[in-house]
């Protein structure tokens, strides 16, 4: 299955970044090759419709499921149309190696 995380930077040492849609960069993660994508997020300085922007990035790379710290109102009816689950993670401090580690235990 491929998550999509929130992060802002791109190494495993990057924390996660609490920002969907505008987010520095998403990790595509894949748990079960165990490979990564680091994207950096185009619609990060966008003006306005980054959320939708970003949505239609990760669910280009057949995304199920995407672990943000926040999401905008817009987001969620968009999500559940693409059947892709979000998590809302409240730790800002994790790392992305953190939490890759949590999604393979």
């Amino acid at each position: 299955m491929k998550v999509a995380i929130t992060s802002i930077g791109n190494s495993l040492e990057s924390k996660l970044d609490q920002r969907f849609g505008r987010c520095g960069f998403f990790i595509i993660y894949d748990t079960e090759t165990k490979g990564m994508e680091f994207i950096p997020n185009p619609n990060k300085d966008a003006q306005e419709g980054a959320g939708p922007a970003s949505v239609q990035l990760v669910a280009s790379r057949n995304v199920q499921k995407i672990i943000s710290g926040e999401f905008g109102i817009k987001i969620k009816s968009l999500l559940d149309s693409l059947k892709i689950q979000m998590i809302v993670f409240k730790e800002p401090e994790k790392t992305i190696q953190e939490i890759i580690n949590m999604l393979n235990n």
